[in-house]
């Protein structure tokens, strides 16, 4: 069982992002694990809906969790995040959103080969498509994480 760790507290998230997706968030503080090392939400790109910046944020985090930080053997593929729960927390002055998420992904080797099958036996009509989702569910990993965004600067 691979095992994942946290991402290690970070003073510049914003440039890790940017380096390593290509996108350029108003960011600052951490990863967003506890209330204390929040991911501080500095202002929302044009046209971006604060629920779409933090789901976004989370599955950035989850592919560096459980993608790029890992030997090639433990990486995990077709990962997603499903928001959960969400919670508003006020303290000091400050205003927090508390979200729980399930995150879902497969042994990247495993997803891949699942995704040639499925288009392999699509175009042939050979597939049975009931039993290749149902292996395909079975070898999905499933996490409960939580995220906790400061949204103070932009309320």
């Amino acid at each position: 069982m691979t095992t994942f760790n946290k991402l290690t507290e970070n003073k510049n998230i914003q440039e890790l992002i940017k380096t390593t997706f290509d996108v350029d968030f108003p960011l600052s503080g951490d990863w967003g694990y506890t209330q204390e090392r929040a991911t501080v939400i500095d202002s929302l790109p044009k046209g971006m809906p604060l629920k779409q910046m933090e789901h976004t944020l989370t599955s950035i985090r989850a592919h560096l969790e459980m993608n790029i930080t890992q030997e090639k053997e433990h990486r995990y593929g077709g990962i997603n995040a499903n928001e959960k729960l969400r919670e508003v927390i006020s303290n000091n002055g400050h205003t927090f959103e508390k979200i729980h998420y399930e995150i879902t992904a497969m042994k990247e080797d495993l997803y891949n080969s699942f995704i040639k099958e499925y288009k392999a036996g699509y175009e042939n009509e050979e597939l049975d498509l009931n039993e290749h989702f149902k292996r395909r569910k079975e070898a999905t990993l499933v996490r409960e994480v939580v995220h906790y965004f400061e949204i103070s600067k932009i309320q």
